[in-house]
C-alpha cells in the first residue's frame, strides 16, 4: 500500500520540524510578489464597478450611488483584505507556508489529543475551503482574460466577434505553455505587475485630480446612506462589490514563496494604493459621464490609447490565470501529501525551486473546465455571475479557521477572538448571502464543483481508512513474525526495500515475495514514509533507523507536505546510521491493492464505486516517489471494499 495516502498530519508539532529560514524583505521579492500575489486583485479593476453598475445591482450612475459604492469597495479593501488577510492571518505562519491547509494544520496543532470532536471539525472546514477554492479556480482564468480582451470592442466595435476566440487561443496557449514551468516565464511577471500597478494609480490619480470631491467617499457615512437607501436590495450590489477583494486569500496562500514581509510591503506600497485611485478615477468619471459605465476602465485612457491599455491589461490578466494555475499546482501537491486526493504524476519543472512543478491530469482538466466556462458563458458579464460565491465561502472558512488558531495556538480569549474575526467575517457573510442570490445566474457552478470536490475528498479519506485496516488486519506485527521465523529461508545477495504504510508490521508485499519465490535478501528494509504537518524536513532529521536483527531494518523517512519524497535519497541518509545504499544491488517491492466490490461495503454503492474509480486512476507508487524504475517490483493484492 502507498505509505502516502495514509499518512496523517500529526496534531502536536512534530520534532522533526524546522520553519523556513526567514525572507528578506528585499526590492527583488517585493517585485516577484507583485507578479505572482497580486495577480487576481489586482485585475479586479477590469469588471468590479462596472458590473455593480449592471446586471440588475438596482444601482444608477448618480452621484450619491457612485459615493456609496465607491465608500463600500474602500471599506471592503481596507477590512477584509488589509486587516483580516494582511494583518491578522498572515500572522498564522505554518513554517512558512500560509493557505487552507497550512491554516487548519496549525489550528489541529493547538488541540489535545481528546479533542476529536473539534479536529474534525476543522477538517471538514479545511477541506470545504480547498473544494471551494478550486470552484473559484475554474472561474477565475476566464473571467479575467476574457475582461481584459473585452477591451478591444471599446476601441473598436467591430472587433467584439474576435473576443471569444482570442480569449480561447490566449488561454489554450497559457495552459499549454504550463509544461514547460514557470521559472523564465515568472521573472517577466514582475516588472509587467509593477508597471500595471503604476498604470493603475495615475490613471485614477488623473481623474481624481479632475474631480477631487470624489474622495468624500472615504467617509463610511456614504457606505450607511446607500443601504438605508437600498434596503435589501443592497445584497445584489455586494455581489458585484465583492469582485474587488476576489484574489485577497492568495495573498496568505503564496506566503511560503516570498515570507510575510515582502506581501505586506507590495500591498500597503503599491498594491493598494493603485488599486483604490483607479477605482475613485473610475467613479469620478462615472459622475462626469454616466454612459461611460459600460466600459469605465477603458474610458480611463483617450480612445487612440485604448489598445495598448488591452494590451497591458491582457497581459496582467494572464499572469492572475497564472498566479491561480501554481496555487492549483501547490496546493493539489499539498493535498496529495496529506492524503486528501490520490496520488498523481508530478513533475518539477526546475532543479533548484522546490515550488516549480507541473501536474499534468490537473493542468488538462483545468484548462478544459476554463474553455467550456468561456464558450458557454460567452462574456466576462455573464461569467461574473458565477464568480464570487466559491470566493466568499473560502473567505469565512479562513475567518472560521483563523478564529481557531488565534484561540488555540495565539492563546486569545474566546470572546476576544470571536469578536475581532467575527466582525471581520461581516463583510464576507454579507458577500456569501449577496453571491447566493446570484445561484441562478451561474453562482451554481462553482458550488457543483465545490460540492463534488468536498464528495471526492471525504470518499478517499474515508476508502483509504478502510483499505489501511483491512490490511493491518492480516498483518502480524513485524517483531513479532521474525520472533517465529525459527528457521531462516535461503538468502540472496543484495538489499530489498519494501514500501509500507506502517513500518511497525509485515507489509504485504514482503509476505507475498517469501511465499511465492521462497528466499529473502542479504539485507531487508522496511521503509514507512511520513508527511508531516510542515513544509519541510531537515536534512538532518530525514529518517529514523531501527536495527531488528536477522538482516531487518526499519527505516521512517520524514518528508514535508511540500517536499516529493525520494526513496534512494532517503537510504543515502542512512549510512551514519550503518546501512550502506548501492542502487545497483537494491530492489523496490511495491504493494499493489486490486480493489474488489464488496456487497455491503461500509463506502455504500456510490461511494464505494467512486473510490475505486479513483484508485484505479492513482499514479503508481513508483511515479508518485522518486524511486529507480528499473529496480521497482510491484505486487499484488486483491482487498473487498
Amino acid at each position: 500500500m502507498a505509505p502516502a495516502e495514509t499518512s496523517q498530519s500529526s496534531s502536536t508539532e512534530p520534532a522533526t520540524s524546522a520553519p523556513h529560514a526567514p525572507h528578506p524583505a528585499g526590492a527583488a521579492l517585493v517585485v516577484g510578489a507583485l507578479g505572482v500575489v497580486f495577480g487576481d486583485i489586482g485585475t479586479s479593476p477590469l469588471y468590479a464597478l462596472r458590473e455593480t453598475f449592471l446586471h440588475g445591482s438596482g444601482m444608477a450612475p448618480t452621484p450619491e450611488h457612485v459615493l456609496g459604492v465607491l465608500s463600500m469597495l474602500f471599506w471592503a479593501v481596507t477590512l477584509t483584505v488589509t486587516i483580516k488577510y494582511v494583518v491578522l492571518i498572515m500572522r498564522a505562519d505554518n513554517k512558512g507556508e500560509g493557505g487552507v491547509l497550512a491554516l487548519a494544520t496549525l489550528a489541529t496543532r493547538g488541540l489535545s489529543g481528546k479533542a476529536r470532536k473539534t479536529r474534525r471539525a476543522i477538517l471538514v472546514l479545511a477541506v470545504i475551503g480547498l473544494a471551494l477554492f478550486y470552484g473559484d479556480a475554474m472561474i477565475t482564468p476566464a473571467v479575467s482574460v476574457m475582461s481584459a480582451v473585452e477591451g478591444m470592442s471599446a476601441a473598436e466595435p467591430a472587433l467584439t466577434p474576435f473576443v471569444l476566440p482570442l480569449s480561447l487561443i490566449i488561454l489554450i496557449a497559457l495552459f499549454v505553455l504550463q509544461a514547460r514551468g514557470t521559472a523564465d516565464v515568472g521573472r517577466l511577471f514582475g516588472p509587467v505587475m509593477l508597471v500595471w500597478f503604476v498604470v493603475l494609480g495615475v490613471l485614477g490619480a488623473w481623474q481624481v485630480a479632475k474631480n477631487p470631491s470624489v474622495l468624500e467617499a472615504i467617509n463610511p457615512i456614504h457606505a450607511y446612506y446607500l443601504v438605508t437607501d437600498q434596503g435589501f436590495g443592497i445584497f445584489w450590489a455586494f455581489g458585484s462589490i465583492v469582485l474587488a477583494v476576489t484574489g485577497a486569500e492568495a495573498l496568505y496562500a503564496d506566503m511560503g514563496h516570498f515570507g510575510r514581509k515582502p506581501i505586506r510591503i507590495g500591498w500597503v506600497g503599491l498594491v493598494m494604493p493603485g488599486l483604490l485611485l483607479n477605482y475613485f478615477g473610475q467613479g469620478a468619471l462615472i459622475i462626469e459621464n454616466p454612459e461611460v459605465v459600460r466600459q469605465v476602465f477603458f474610458e480611463l485612457v483617450p480612445k487612440d490609447y485604448i489598445l495598448v491599455l488591452v494590451v497591458l491589461s491582457t497581459a496582467a490578466a494572464v499572469i492572475a490565470s497564472q498566479a491561480v494555475i501554481t496555487g492549483v499546482f501547490s496546493l493539489t501537491r499539498q493535498a496529495i501529501q496529506l492524503g486528501y486526493l490520490p496520488r498523481m504524476e508530478i513533475h518539477h519543472t526546475s532543479d533548484t525551486s522546490i515550488g516549480q512543478i507541473y501536474i499534468p491530469r490537473v493542468n488538462w482538466l483545468l484548462m478544459s473546465c476554463v474553455v467550456a466556462l468561456v464558450v458557454g458563458f460567452g462574456s466576462s458579464g455573464a461569467l461574473a455571475g458565477a464568480y464570487g460565491l466559491a470566493v466568499t465561502g473560502a473567505m469565512l472558512v479562513d475567518a472560521a479557521l483563523a478564529m481557531a488558531v488565534a484561540i488555540l495556538v495565539w492563546r486569545w480569549s474566546w470572546p476576544l477572538a470571536a469578536a475581532v474575526f467575527g466582525f471581520l467575517a461581516i463583510p464576507d457573510l454579507a458577500f456569501f448571502i449577496a453571491n447566493a442570490l446570484k445561484i441562478p445566474d451561474g453562482g451554481w457552478l462553482p458550488m457543483i464543483v465545490a460540492s463534488l470536490i468536498y464528495f471526492t475528498i471525504m470518499t478517499w479519506r474515508r476508502g483509504r481508512r478502510l483499505v489501511a485496516a483491512e490490511l493491518s488486519e492480516g498483518s502480524l506485527p513485524l517483531k513479532q513474525f521474525l520472533e517465529r521465523m525459527e528457521r531462516a529461508p535461503d538468502r540472496v545477495a543484495g538489499t530489498a526495500v519494501f514500501l509500507t504504510a506502517d513500518a511497525g508490521h509485515t507489509p504485504a508485499a514482503f509476505l507475498h515475495n517469501l511465499k511465492h519465490n521462497k528466499v529473502l535478501h542479504e539485507r531487508i528494509i522496511i521503509l514507512q514514509v511520513d508527511t508531516m504537518d510542515v513544509p519541510v524536513v531537515p536534512e538532518a532529521n530525514r529518517v529514523e533507523v531501527e536495527r531488528l536483527g536477522k538482516g531487518f531494518h526499519t527505516v521512517i523517512a520524514h518528508y514535508g507536505f511540500t517536499e516529493q519524497p525520494d526513496i534512494p535519497e532517503a537510504l543515502r541518509a542512512c549510512r551514519p546510521h550503518g546501512i550502506a545504499y548501492d542502487e545497483m544491488e537494491t530492489s523496490f517491492f511495491l504493494g499493489r491493492e486490486t480493489l474488489v466490490p464488496s456487497q455491503h461495503s461500509k463506502l455504500g454503492r456510490w461511494r464505494r464505486d467512486w473510490f475505486i474509480s479513483l484508485s484505479h486512476s492513482a499514479s503508481a507508487t513508483k511515479t508518485f516517489f522518486r524511486i529507480p524504475p528499473n529496480r521497482a517490483i510491484e505486487l499484488g493484492n486483491q482487498i473487498q471494499i
